[in-house]
């Protein structure tokens, strides 16, 4: 199925509605129909790979446009990535742009750009965040994006004046999914160059600021230690990258900042469930393993026809989706299971916790042992005994962590994801 380009209707329906920064949707197509030229005077084809080694901002949604009007298949790759993963990522790909697009060279003689998307076919190959820093290609089609868009507006709305700020990396789904929508709904979006606290406060602060924002529960902790109360535009703070525990959620909304939790991946294009709610035309189920299981027309081609996620989850009365963890994550102590998840809520739900990573250690005598690493909001504020006396109170003896660490940061992939068994910065 072929649906008119995106990009273009955007352009056509308003050409001078603000598209990305201070550019306009008719000088964001001028560029990308620009860069295009230049990939063709370079023999990149329909069905090549491009690969977009570029930091956020609009050098990058430029490069993006281009190569999908092109016909051809973006793979963004982040810069500051180890070199034989950047080198591991490319290597398939016919040109890459490392810099401004303007500098590609002459544009070249290429016959009519791409009009229409072809639903079935590969835009933009994206690598997982994997916590073991490796991370998988996985394909998404321009069906993924669209139905990823549509499901998106349905649980969120989009507002006719949306604007929609980015702090992710967009080399990851998360950061990637907001240009793409942007463009399929014909509003604003604004990228910075990855999460700087001064610049986004200052941002959302403004009354003429982001009506949504996308943040991992990380940067939203900052976000509150640093005093953000009631954004004056913001209709909503999708929050995902990593499960959120009860005790932030309240702080958020002690604060009046409106949180819309998410459950996503990549193989899925970025959400699956909003609200614990299913994205519009989104099937989740649960396997007699307690797995949770994904069909609809945002999962990826690679993954078949049911995404199996490799997370645990339930269904609630209310068919609300509820994420107890990933089964790999599991602990088994003493021949109990352990979810981390539920131990990392009881931590963080103490008042001087700021967040809390739990995994397992393999002991002689219980199999494995649960063992907490846990970041004060201020250090020296609470002390190993009173954490354990909390915990005492609060969980089962076999969750009760064996082992704790204060530590001064968790460990994290670029996109927010939680490394649980790496090992942490002390404290």
């Amino acid at each position: 199925m072929f649906v008119e380009a995106w990009l273009a209707r955007a352009a056509a329906a308003g050409p001078t509605r603000p598209a990305l920064g201070a550019l306009t949707y008719e000088q964001l197509l001028s560029e990308a129909r620009s860069t295009a030229r230049r990939m063709a005077a370079r023999g990149v084809r329909r069905g090549d790979r491009v690969g977009l080694l570029l930091g956020d901002g609009e050098r990058f949604a430029v490069a993006l446009h281009g190569v999908l009007l092109l016909g051809a298949i973006a793979v963004p790759v982040d810069p500051r990535a180890p070199a034989d993963q950047v080198a591991a990522r490319l290597q398939d790909c016919s040109l890459v742009v490392d810099g401004d697009p303007a500098q590609l060279g002459p544009e070249g003689g290429v016959g009519a750009l791409d009009e229409r998307h072809d639903l079935d076919a590969t835009a933009v190959i994206v690598h997982t965040s994997g916590s073991s820093g490796a991370g998988t290609p996985v394909a998404l089609t321009y069906g993924n994006w669209l139905w990823s868009a549509l499901g998106s507006g349905a649980a969120l709305g989009v507002a006719g004046d949306e604007r929609w700020l980015c702090c992710l990396p967009l080399t990851h789904v998360g950061g990637l999914s907001i240009l793409m929508r942007s463009v399929v709904y014909g509003t604003h979006a604004s990228v910075h160059d990855r999460f700087d606290l001064d610049t986004v406060i200052a941002t959302l602060r403004d009354p003429a600021g982001p009506t949504l924002v996308s943040l991992v529960p990380t940067t939203l902790t900052r976000l509150l230690d640093a005093g953000l109360r009631e954004p004056p535009a913001l209709r909503w703070a999708l929050l995902g990258g990593a499960p959120a525990g009860p005790a932030l959620l309240e702080r958020a909304a002690a604060a009046g900042i409106p949180v819309a939790a998410t459950y996503g991946m990549t193989e899925a294009c970025s959400q699956i469930a909003t609200f614990g709610v299913p994205l519009f035309c989104t099937s989740v189920q649960i396997a007699p393993s307690g797995e949770i299981l994904v069909c609809g027309p945002t999962v990826s081609p690679d993954a078949g026809s049911v995404l199996h996620t490799g997370d645990c989850g339930e269904l609630g009365r209310n068919g609300r989706l509820v994420v107890t963890g990933r089964i790999a994550d599991t602990i088994i102590t003493g021949g109990e299971n352990v979810l981390p998840q539920e131990v990392e809520s009881v931590l963080e739900a103490h008042p001087r916790v700021a967040e809390a990573a739990v995994h397992g250690q393999p002991d002689p005598q219980w199999g494995e042992a649960v063992v907490a690493m846990v970041v004060l909001r201020a250090p020296g504020t609470v002390t190993l005994e009173e954490l354990e006396a909390w915990c005492r109170e609060r969980l089962a003896p076999h969750q009760r962590p064996k082992v704790v660490r204060l530590v001064a940061a968790l460990p994290r992939t670029d996109s927010g994801k939680l490394r649980r068994s790496a090992r942490a910065d002390g404290a």
